[in-house]
């Protein structure tokens, strides 16, 4: 006969599976700390590269400066934008820039452009304004002919003289306003520096007070207005001087130009 073949049960060493099962979680935890390490190094070494290092770090020498003039300055301007420096470029905020720029009495525009991996430009485009025109707490200006360069709240007008309106688009169309800006647009900056009040209640009685009140200048209108300048600048250095008919005058009116009335 043939012989039987006996089958035994496979024995299974549960201690051993236990062992492997253990070794393969190991495995598979460490595996995932290891991804996270790199992971968290390799975001902060982006981090570190993007924001704190200087691949990227701005430098004042590399900021450049467009569009600078006689009345903003590039020390005006970079006395804004080097606040910026040292800063990583994707820190920088042009938005900050633009906005401290366009509160400059008289910029009309300002742009800036960042340049990787280090560098910036900042461009302006401005002019002196004829004089701030005030409702409230914002003040506008504008130029000689009426003309609106920007409107800023809070800002140092020192040098501009100010003239107080009702309304600003309709101060615009004003003729005696107008009359005032083409007068005080064509005035030296030592005596628009001194003025401390405009008035202008028509078109042919434009009057400036300087130095609270120190002299008193009744333009007229702004017809032959280099012709009253030069009386009035005439008269001035007499009353100042002393001069016999001129000591202790306080207001010159050359809204005659012919005929010139100091009081």
């Amino acid at each position: 006969g043939s012989l039987g073949v006996v089958s035994r049960p496979k024995v299974v060493n549960f201690t051993e599976r236990a062992k492997e099962r253990k070794r393969a979680n190991v495995r598979v935890v460490a595996l995932r700390v290891l991804i996270a390490v790199v992971s968290v190094a390799v975001v902060t070494g982006l981090t570190w590269l993007l924001l704190f290092s200087p691949v990227f770090r701005l430098e004042a020498s590399e900021i450049g400066v467009f569009g600078a003039n006689e009345w903003v300055s590039a020390q005006t301007i970079h006395a804004i934008a080097d606040k910026q420096a040292g800063k990583s470029l994707f820190l920088v905020s042009a938005h900050e820039v633009t906005e401290q720029l366009k509160s400059i009495p008289g910029v009309s525009e300002a742009k800036v452009s960042k340049q990787f991996p280090k560098s910036m430009s900042v461009e302006v485009k401005a002019q002196r304004p004829a004089a701030m025109l005030k409702r409230g707490d914002t003040l506008t200006a504008v130029d000689s002919q009426a003309r609106v360069l920007n409107s800023v709240k809070n800002a140092n007008v020192d040098g501009i003289p100010v003239i107080e309106v009702k309304d600003i688009d309709a101060s615009l169309k004003n003729r005696s306003v107008k009359e005032a800006l083409t007068i005080l647009g064509a005035l030296p900056e030592s005596m628009r520096k001194s003025i401390t009040k405009v008035t202008a209640e028509t078109q042919d009685s434009v009057t400036t007070t300087l130095n609270d009140g120190d002299r008193v200048i009744i333009w007229g209108d702004s017809s032959q207005l280099k012709l009253k300048l030069a009386e009035v600048e005439e008269i001035d250095k007499n009353i100042t001087a002393g001069t016999a008919g001129f000591a202790g005058k306080h207001q010159i009116d050359v809204s005659s130009s012919q005929k010139p009335i100091i009081k």
